[in-house]
């Protein structure tokens, strides 16, 4: 998920913004050898003429100057395509033999079993109860998604390689799932046939597929998954604006919070609150090693998670100080939600505002850390 948020600033170059229209966008550009029509909702008008707009199926397109044909306006109200408008548009454009399974929330495009599309829309509606029910809770009013969530799924890793490598390039490699901040979408394969572990054959029923996915060596597998869903939730119900400068440690720390599954639940979800055991045990042995300004280096910049050799530490770190902040300062962690969730897009922060709005929410950075050690090291 963080390569779209640098694609898109590459893209834009962060050209300063100068107003957004509420109008209907009619953009013509040039990208690819391809001549492109877009319509959609102005989300920045930069001053060198780049613009942000968001389609109509929910597709955030950075449009630069050089790239665009024609770019016209009037005053047709913006509306979102419809569940069946998406499903017809998406089915054109993925290979063929792709279907649509739907859910409440959910459209599920898949070329693998019915009963697979139907176990990730059980595991994806009860991580949207669980996520929707824990917000709530904690007092921040979450909106409903604009678009249908959409989920790509492929029936075996060779064929989600072949298209994820548009997106992702060589990087699809080392990962079995993802949330594309552009196009709003989830992307993965089916789970049951993953690296030859004798895992059930497609086309088993829904309970077996969850019993088969319950399996110690493959939930952490499924964790990942979830991980990226709820990605997919926070920037779909208001946590996060899509391609706002949202500290990483705070968007991967919700996320690795809530990447918990439980599939011991008929209705699928995840255990909220949970300790999550991979991330605790990685923060344990990262503190042997840990530097005196570790919580400052992971607030000030996202430079760790950029850093293939520090990312596995600064992810343990971001559930550390998610999972502490919830629990003991649960408060000031929605009032410092509140402010984020207001970010524009494509404004970046520097990091001495970083650490002021940090320090503002959560008082002073040593007497924190302390008392996060302490929190910390008393888990198990």
């Amino acid at each position: 998920m963080l390569q779209w948020f640098r694609v898109a600033v590459a893209v834009v170059l962060c050209l300063g913004l100068a107003s957004s229209a509420k109008s209907l966008d009619y953009v013509v550009l040039h990208r690819d050898g391809k001549e492109i029509q877009v319509s959609g909702r102005l989300v920045v008008a930069a001053r060198d003429g780049g613009i942000l707009l968001l389609a109509e199926d929910g597709l955030l397109w950075a449009i630069p100057p050089d790239e665009q044909v024609s770019h016209t306006a009037d005053a047709t109200p913006f509306h979102p395509l419809t569940r069946s408008e998406i499903s017809r548009r998406l089915l054109t454009e993925l290979p063929a033999g792709f279907e649509v399974y739907k859910t409440a929330h959910y459209l599920i495009f898949h070329d693998t079993s019915q009963a697979y599309a139907q176990w990730c829309g059980s595991l994806f509606e009860g991580l949207y109860r669980t996520f929707t029910n824990f917000w709530t809770h904690k007092g921040f009013e979450l909106a409903p998604p604009e678009f249908p969530l959409v989920a790509v799924v492929f029936a075996d890793r060779q064929a989600y390689l072949k298209y994820a490598r548009a997106e992702l390039g060589e990087a699809s490699q080392s990962v079995i799932g993802y949330f594309a901040m552009l196009t709003n979408r989830m992307t993965m394969y089916d789970l049951t046939g993953l690296g030859g572990q004798g895992y059930a054959e497609r086309g088993h029923t829904v309970a077996q597929i969850n019993q088969v996915l319950a399996q110690p060596q493959a939930l952490q597998t499924v964790a990942t998954i979830v991980h990226e869903a709820t990605h997919q939730l926070a920037f779909n119900c208001g946590l996060h604006r899509r391609l706002s400068d949202c500290p990483v440690w705070f968007s991967e720390g919700i996320a690795v919070f809530f990447e918990t599954p439980d599939l011991r639940s008929a209705k699928g979800g995840n255990r909220v609150g949970a300790i999550n055991q991979m991330r605790l045990t990685r923060f344990l042995r990262y503190c042997a090693t840990r530097p005196a300004n570790s919580l400052e280096t992971l607030v000030r910049n996202d430079q760790r998670f950029h850093d293939t050799r520090r990312a596995p530490d600064a992810y343990a770190e971001a559930w550390a100080l998610t999972y502490f902040l919830l629990h003991q300062h649960s408060k000031q962690y929605v009032a410092y939600l509140r402010m984020l969730s207001q970010k524009k897009p494509l404004l970046q922060d520097p990091p001495e505002v970083r650490l002021k709005e940090f320090r503002h929410a959560f008082g002073d950075l040593r007497r924190l850390d302390a008392e996060l050690l302490k929190y910390i090291g008393r888990l198990r």
